[in-house]
């Protein structure tokens, strides 16, 4: 569906129809079933696991990217996310109890994780499946219905996302809408009980201002200019090794990929020689299945745009009839340097050179909070000030990006970079209020509180206190 303002008004009544619809099939309590979530996660699996060659149809026709990477990527992080979410469901569900202060004894305290209601997720285009089905793995478990609005960049993976969630649940409980901008702006204009949007900080922006007059609860997932750091004392080749598959992988169209490297000068040479040869040995192409085309002709441009041919040390080379840029490493870059002024999202490698730790530090300060940062060092109290002196959403020391990997660690970003998390629990918590309860005995009731008030009667409640 792609409407143009002539015609957006039919689509907005049906929103709104299936938002009403679901507003009323979540207030039959029906979503707050434990075996109910359980159910539908289950299902989604199912329904994904009997589509897989579909969906690698789909993704390859969108981005040119191979089954082998679609599914270590894409499918098989949701297949373990389900997994992992429905053996840890009921424990997450369950009200914790918590301790009561001397002021309110004798009484029980207590934390219910409950379901926000009506869920509006809004996926990217880069890992179309992943950062569609992840989010709504962790509106599932915590009881919600959920419209989903995947990108309309990658068009077949949207169509094939909403084939299988429309014909195979109702649209009272879950949905996909497909569309672009005036579909998502009517999407907006309603009133959600939680908005999930993984996108550009620019994005990010809109979905906030539309987002206050509800007051919804809005996560926000966006990106930022992810740093790389290598030290002089690092493990260099494992370290590049490992820098060089992240970057390029997707062609360097991932969130949380190193977006550009400090390197030690007394190391630079060394470590561009590294890379070079990583490069080499990887053969980043399409056909090996280890390589992507850019999503669309706007970004490829865009992308291209950002070679100064000045400072080009390896690659540099395109061909825009296949949206393909190779692997390209920029040297003598400054920070004033228009590949230094938005995020890349593209195969294209800054490298800039630092003198002393301090030198590096302050030229990530410059820039606004990345949503990952990375650092290769074996030095301890480097390490410790990375962490302690750098603020970002999430990272790695020694490795790039596959913090994300892991169900026990929150993903999310920082200031520019985002706001809220997600993953694991993390899901299920953002999807969910805690709702905080005291249930008081009714045998007694000290006096205290009430009127007359005395001296004596304060000293003990402070103590209390």
């Amino acid at each position: 569906m792609n409407n143009t303002s002539d015609n957006i008004q039919p689509f907005k009544q049906e929103v709104k129809k299936t938002l009403k619809a679901q507003r009323q099939f979540y207030d039959t309590n029906a979503t707050k079933s434990i075996a109910f979530r359980i159910d539908q996660l289950k299902k989604l699996k199912e329904i994904l696991k009997k589509n897989e060659s579909n969906l690698h149809k789909a993704i390859y026709e969108d981005l040119k990217k191979s089954e082998f990477d679609n599914l270590t990527t894409e499918i098989l992080p949701i297949y373990s996310e389900i997994d992992y979410t429905i053996k840890n469901l009921k424990k997450w569900a369950k009200p914790k109890r918590v301790k009561t202060n001397l002021l309110n004894i004798p009484s029980k305290s207590y934390i219910i994780s409950e379901p926000l209601g009506t869920s509006l997720i809004i996926s990217a285009w880069n890992f179309p499946y992943n950062l569609a089905f992840i989010p709504l793995v962790g509106a599932i478990a915590a009881g919600n219905t959920s419209i989903l609005k995947p990108s309309e960049m990658a068009p077949a993976t949207s169509a094939i996302m909403a084939q299988l969630i429309n014909d195979n649940f109702p649209s009272d409980y879950l949905n996909v809408i497909q569309g672009g901008i005036p579909e998502t702006s009517a999407l907006l204009k309603q009133r959600f009980d939680k908005i999930f949007f993984t996108g550009s900080p620019q994005v990010g922006k809109i979905i906030n201002q539309a987002s206050a007059p509800h007051l919804t609860d809005v996560t926000l997932e966006l990106g930022g200019k992810n740093p790389a750091i290598f030290t002089q004392d690092c493990a260099l080749n494992i370290g590049v090794k490992r820098m060089v598959a992240s970057k390029f992988l997707n062609a360097g169209q991932v969130c949380i990929a190193p977006d550009y490297v400090l390197v030690q000068k007394s190391i630079k040479e060394k470590f561009l020689a590294r890379v070079i040869s990583e490069i080499n040995k990887q053969n980043y192409s399409i056909e090996n299945g280890n390589f992507v085309q850019l999503i669309n002709d706007k970004n490829f441009d865009r992308v291209v745009s950002l070679i100064d041919s000045q400072k080009v040390f390896y690659g540099g080379n395109y061909i825009k009839d296949t949206r393909f840029i190779e692997p390209t490493i920029l040297t003598d870059i400054t920070i004033d340097d228009a590949v230094m002024q938005e995020e890349i999202f593209g195969p294209i490698l800054p490298v800039i050179e630092y003198d002393t730790i301090d030198e590096a530090f302050a030229i990530i300060r410059k820039i606004d909070k990345p949503l990952s940062a990375y650092l290769f060092s074996n030095n301890k109290t480097i390490k410790k000030r990375f962490l302690n002196e750098i603020s970002f959403g999430n990272g790695a020391i020694n490795d790039c990006i596959m913090q994300f990997t892991n169900h026990h660690l929150p993903f999310g970003g920082v200031g520019n970079s985002g706001t809220g998390s997600y993953h694991g629990k993390f899901s299920f918590d953002c999807f969910s209020h805690q709702k905080a309860i005291l249930s008081k005995s009714t045998w007694i009731e000290p006096n205290l509180k009430y009127y007359e008030h005395t001296d004596a009667k304060m000293k003990i409640i402070k103590k209390l206190f």
